[in-house]
């Protein structure tokens, strides 16, 4: 019988965490690294790199830290020549950077767009390219990038930030089809709203927050570490048939339209 406990052990794994001194990223380096995974915990924040992969180590995992701009295509290069020079095999690589300018689309900027195209669009295909050359080399290996409700559902001041969101399904589904024979697995999370650092101040808005948990089915916002553990299975052998696939991890966000109402009966 299969060992089902053992596909999702990432013991001797080594996984590469783009975007890990904060929210999504933090929780996904912790998360690798709590079944087995050693980490490499790379953000542009130096500092709150190194915080979550001390974290990491005291708790008795494998973590170190790397100083890398998701949006810069020379260090996301300088970041793959570093792990291939220290590591033998990179078996995990997650991306989590993403930039949201909230504006309609008539007071974009060129600049606006600039920025959130690079890093979310074209961050994406760095990232694929920089770490996927390394696995389509040792023919192995699971890529993550993420995306967003906002790839399905929008609303005004975010048809940009959704379109690029969009653009990343595609990307992971076009990217799995061409390494797949390699034993690459390209796959994407596509979260809802998450408590985070970022967000910690539309928490203290009740109208927002109750605004955007009344999307959800549980009629409340994810913790970091719900999704996280999206990521811990797309990496997992536990996956080893999943590719080119975005999971959404948003309660029942895309599959509901508003929140419910007129169900108090069955509360009672």
């Amino acid at each position: 019988m299969t060992d089902y406990r053992k596909l999702f052990d990432l013991t001797g794994k080594t996984a590469l965490v783009l975007g890990a001194a904060s929210g999504i990223g933090k929780s996904s380096a912790e998360a690798l690294a709590s079944l087995g995974a050693g980490v490499i915990c790379a953000d542009l924040e130096g500092g709150a790199a190194e915080a979550t992969a001390a974290g990491i180590r005291a708790l008795g995992g494998s973590a170190e830290a790397d100083i890398c701009d998701a949006a810069s295509a020379a260090d996301v290069a300088a970041l793959a020549t570093r792990v291939t020079a220290r590591f033998p095999r990179l078996d995990i690589a997650v991306t989590t950077p993403g930039l949201n300018i909230r504006k309609t689309i008539l007071d974009y900027t060129e600049e606006d767009l600039d920025s959130v195209i690079n890093l979310n669009i074209k961050g994406a295909v760095r990232f694929f390219q920089a770490f996927g050359r390394i696995m389509v080399g040792q023919r192995g290996g699971s890529l993550i990038a993420c995306s967003s409700v906002r790839a399905v559902t929008i609303e005004p001041g975010l048809a940009v930030y959704g379109a690029t969101k969009a653009a990343i399904g595609l990307l992971v589904k076009g990217f799995a089809s061409e390494v797949g024979r390699f034993g690459v697995r390209v796959n994407a999370i596509a979260p809802s709203i998450v408590e985070t650092a970022l967000t910690a101040p539309f928490k203290q808005r009740p109208d927002i927050y109750n605004l955007y948990a009344g999307h959800t089915v549980f009629n409340r916002w994810s913790r970091a570490d719900e999704v996280a553990t999206a990521v811990a299975y797309l990496a997992s052998d536990a996956a080893s048939y999943v590719s080119g696939s975005t999971l959404f991890v948003d309660g029942g966000w895309t599959g509901v339209d508003g929140p419910p109402t007129g169900l108090t009966q069955l509360a009672k």
